[in-house]
């Protein structure tokens, strides 16, 4: 099964691919409105006009579906981190793409002329492969990560807002009292109409497409967890939507700016000194790394850090208060609650989901449920239950099931839209298959579903 899916897996779909070697300079964007600024970037609407011949379009892969009104107010993001408020999604057809500008306060003229110098050979080929440089991590392409799709470095511009939003860290030549310098980092990415916060701001989804939408957090986690990538900075600030031709969510993992990705520590970040960075978001970090306390060989597992912060944004998806968020009495501490202080989700909420979302927030990462297991419960939840009707169930009947899944996703994917957020996840599904990891999952559903019996 993952022979024949993981060769499914296409390359996400450049939507610069008509320009060839165009958008690899700030001066070939038309440039809009700000979008939202963060502690590390600030992010502008951006178009690529068309060749001169006319041909080639920037709209890329955008889905059709009509997605619901967002409102935007001053605690929203839209392409970053803590941002602040943009223009509302319809006005964004013209503005296919959104430009962050990064902040450059440490970085030198001379590392810049450098990678100047070599920045587009290595970004096509991070944009074609997804492969990261400079000792980091691979990353293959995934439907529910950001994908980057020009990066290049410029000097810094006197954009609109600059001067209000983030004049601190401007270079000398365009504020007298910056303390930027006169180069920086620019990523194109796509502008997608709103984050996860914005939409719940004003939508609470059904129970099935919000068990979608944890799903596809989980898938991107476990995708992230494969390639020994931490993003430690997971929040409904820093997750983009977009919908599908069906209207369900498409959700999109971003802002890896408090990543850990090193190819010589993996998901373990040896924590020798309190000096060390160990992420960002103190209200969402895991129990194990905001407790862990630095010295000689001391280490932070990062592995299921980021499951538990989808454990969290769990319950804003199905429309309550992040329980560790907030300024009251009943806001709980990562570094101090107990499983039993959890909130109850709501009744309708099916059982099975709730069991994914409690063993996510196990203090002790030994038993903490891992993305993957977690993803496969869901999937079984809303695909398998004929199977797990079965009283005796075999791996005969496990092996028939799942090549009838494999037979109606192909021919799915053959001949509806390929942007259908279910065809997608069905797809990761069949492509992450391992053997200890989908009986551990059938086994925890069958003992819930036993229980309530």
């Amino acid at each position: 099964f993952q022979t024949v899916f993981v060769g499914k897996k296409k390359p996400l779909r450049d939507p610069l691919s008509p320009f060839g070697w165009q958008g690899f300079k700030l001066e070939d964007y038309l440039i809009g409105r700000p979008l939202g600024k963060g502690c590390s970037a600030a992010v502008y609407e951006a178009a690529l006009p068309l060749p001169s011949d006319g041909q080639g379009s920037v709209e890329g892969n955008r889905p059709t579906g009509k997605a619901p009104t967002v409102r935007r107010d001053h605690g929203s993001a839209s392409q970053g981190p803590e941002e602040e408020a943009g223009p509302k999604h319809q006005q964004k057809a013209a503005f296919p793409l959104a430009i962050k500008m990064m902040w450059n306060i440490s970085v030198r003229r001379r590392f810049f002329t450098y990678l100047s110098s070599t920045w587009k050979v290595w970004v096509k080929y991070l944009t074609l492969k997804q492969n990261a440089v400079f000792g980091r991590k691979k990353l293959q392409p995934h439907p529910n990560i950001i994908q980057v799709i020009r990066a290049f470095t410029s000097s810094v511009p006197l954009l609109p807002g600059a001067l209000t939003d983030y004049p601190d860290v401007l270079p000398l030549s365009l504020n007298p009292r910056g303390i930027g310098h006169n180069r920086t980092l620019f990523l194109v990415m796509k502008n997608y109409p709103c984050t996860l916060r914005q939409y719940l701001w004003e939508n609470v989804p059904d129970v099935r497409l919000a068990t979608m939408m944890i799903l596809q957090l989980l898938e991107g986690v476990d995708h992230l967890v494969r390639h020994g990538i931490a993003h430690r900075d997971l929040k409904s600030d820093n997750i983009l939507m977009e919908f599908d031709s069906a209207g369900c969510p498409w959700l999109v993992i971003t802002d890896f700016g408090y990543c850990l990705a090193d190819e010589s520590t993996g998901l373990r970040l040896p924590f020798t000194s309190n000096s060390v960075d160990i992420g960002g978001n103190g209200a969402l970090m895991a129990p194990e790394v905001i407790t862990a306390s630095s010295g000689p060989g001391m280490v932070i597992d990062y592995s299921k850090a980021d499951a538990w912060a989808v454990g969290t944004i769990a319950y804003e998806i199905f429309g309550l208060v992040n329980p560790f968020y907030g300024y009251e009495d009943s806001t709980l501490e990562s570094r101090s609650y107990r499983e039993d202080q959890l909130p109850k989700l709501p009744g309708h909420v099916p059982r099975e989901v709730q069991q994914v979302i409690k063993m996510l927030l196990q203090r002790d990462p030994s038993k903490r449920i891992s993305a993957r297991v977690a993803a496969n419960v869901l999937h079984l939840s809303l695909w398998g239950e004929g199977i797990l009707a079965s009283e005796t169930l075999t791996l005969d009947q496990m092996i028939a099931w799942l090549l009838c899944q494999s037979a109606a996703t192909l021919l799915t994917d053959g001949l509806v839209d390929e942007s259908r957020v279910e065809t997608k996840m069905k797809m990761c599904f069949l492509a992450n298959l391992e053997y200890e990891d989908l009986w551990a999952a059938v086994f925890l559903l069958l003992s819930w579903r036993n229980q309530s019996g």
